[in-house]
């Protein structure tokens, strides 16, 4: 799959759907005598490479010489994207506004200045319903541009309201991109370390967190304001994993689009991604009810237009949506019926290659080893993690840890103990060296270690020892995140109590929703 896209020209052919094909095809023979354009060939030509291939390519193309292919190539990438761009004008609040602005710069220069000020006052209009205050900026630019330097007859109360205006949203901008930035690299940190992992990680984080958050919270308002002020929040409570506060503020981002239901087809992808968010924070409170009504209403929404306009819409509802149905049967304990999942999701991630960045095939493949894993089917668990453990390591050194720690159990479910003393120094060596271990998980490599070596008779008192340091270390804020990725807990309970391990989960599953139901 890292083979099949690998230059950009091929990447943009192979993302078109069939109308947009069609589409190029008229935009290019309108625009041309010549019905047999070089470029038209080459276009056809890629379209039915299944990989990219020059030497294959040129042979398909006999009258294109090796030295005339880059630009060829390079004509034929921007007369896609400026057939694009015709096609989608109507469908994009962003490229109406820079088709209006476009214009309106256009007349300006031709001289006719009247026309172009009544073009950008309509820009003003949409870019104000629709909180593009980024474009705003850009309209009041042009118009203070035309009104000073030109005599257009407008009164002096215009001219003040457009300096008042200019600075209202050089304010607004200012604090959009601020939040915004915060967000951005918090999400960042979380990438690349996952959690906070000891009290050094959070001073570092709550630091970093005051710093970049804006003095003047007094004056957020707006959607976009709020919207990243949200992210951020959410994001900070995520890697301290205080959940509560996750769930809180991704429930806000979410009401945020309840607030301005037009902003779900402007900022579509900020809604898909905060669903993902409230499912996760469900997911780790174990709210069982809410996860699936949220489920339900992501799901719902996944079918309408808005969700199945673009690419990457289909993509990540796809994506999230699946990630949480996984999330359910692991929290439910029904890993059979969430490994039947498995092959559409594949299929899927096939053929959204194009679309589907490696940290989401990371995870994914962390999901589906955990739910073999739990079903007992080792071996398979192990397959999945190898994709992980042999992969790079600068992305999620979180999971890559846990990836280890799950292949370490794997092998001690299937009795492979002659290969434990070597896996456990090596799996401690890289949770060290990444700075990633912490207490419960120097407690398992113990037991671990010292387990293999001892009769059957002497493990299960053994356990239950384990067991009871390890639920002691439930509630602490900074041993959650084993939980959270391994749950060592249930998994030892399955030894002690001689069950398989979706059984103990499903009974937990079952206990809670009986507590609910007798609280309602």
């Amino acid at each position: 799959m890292s083979n099949r896209f690998t230059d950009a020209l091929f990447q943009l052919v192979h993302s078109l759907e069939k109308s947009e094909k069609r589409h190029f095809k008229l935009y290019i023979k309108r625009s041309s005598a010549n019905e047999d354009l070089k470029i038209i060939r080459l276009f056809d030509a890629l379209d039915k490479l299944p990989e990219y291939d020059e030497k294959l390519l040129l042979k398909k193309l006999p009258d294109i010489k090796k030295p005339q292919l880059a630009n060829i190539k390079t004509h034929l990438y921007k007369q896609l994207l400026a057939s694009l761009r015709l096609l989608k004008a109507t469908e994009n609040i962003d490229l109406q506004l820079s088709e209006h602005l476009d214009h309106a710069r256009v007349l300006y220069n031709k001289g006719l200045k009247l026309q172009g000020l009544k073009i950008l006052e309509k820009a003003k209009e949409i870019a104000r319903a629709n909180q593009k205050f980024n474009f705003l900026a850009q309209v009041i630019s042009l118009e203070k541009k035309i009104e000073t330097l030109h005599i257009t007859r407008s009164s002096t109360e215009k001219t003040l309201q457009l300096a008042e205006e200019a600075q209202e949203i050089s304010s607004h901008i200012d604090r959009v991109t601020r939040l915004s930035n915060l967000a951005l690299l918090m999400y960042r940190w979380f990438v690349l370390n996952g959690h906070a992992r000891n009290p050094e990680d959070l001073q570092q984080m709550d630091k970093f967190f005051k710093e970049y958050l804006p003095a003047d919270l007094g004056e957020v308002n707006g959607f976009y304001e709020k919207l990243y002020l949200y992210q951020s929040y959410s994001w900070y409570a995520f890697i301290k994993q205080d959940f509560l506060m996750y769930y809180r503020y991704g429930q806000k981002w979410i009401d945020l689009y309840e607030e301005h239901p037009l902003m779900k087809e402007v900022e579509t992808g900020h809604y898909i991604k905060g669903m993902h968010n409230l499912l996760n924070a469900h997911f780790d409170l174990r709210n069982f009810k809410r996860f699936e009504i949220t489920l339900k209403q992501f799901e719902e929404f996944s079918k309408t237009p808005v969700a199945t306009h673009h690419d990457n819409f289909r993509t990540h509802t796809f994506i999230y949506i699946n990630s949480a149905k996984i999330n359910q049967h692991l929290m439910q304990g029904t890993f059979r019926e969430g490994l039947a999942l498995v092959p559409e999701i594949e299929e899927k991630l096939e053929e959204y290659a194009l679309f589907v960045d490696q940290h989401r095939i990371l995870v994914f493949n962390y999901k589906i080893a955990t739910l073999h894993f739990g079903n007992g089917d080792f071996e398979k668990c192990i397959d999945y993690l190898q994709r992980i453990i042999n992969g790079p390591i600068d992305l999620r050194v979180d999971l890559q840890c846990y990836a280890r720690l799950l292949h370490m159990l794997a092998h001690y479910e299937m009795g492979n103990y002659e290969l434990m003393e070597s896996l456990s120094k090596s799996v401690f060596r890289f949770m060290a060296r990444m700075k990633n271990i912490t207490v419960v998980e120097e407690e398992m490599l113990k037991f671990l270690r010292h387990s293999f070596g001892i009769s059957p008779r002497e493990l299960k008192p053994e356990l239950e020892k384990f067991l009871h340091k390890i639920k002691h270390l439930e509630k602490n804020p900074f041993e959650t995140r084993a939980f959270a990725y391994l749950d060592i807990i249930s998994w030892t309970e399955s030894k002690v109590y001689q069950k398989p391990m979706r059984d103990v989960v499903y009974g937990k599953y079952l206990e809670s929703r009986h507590r609910l139901l007798s609280k309602a």
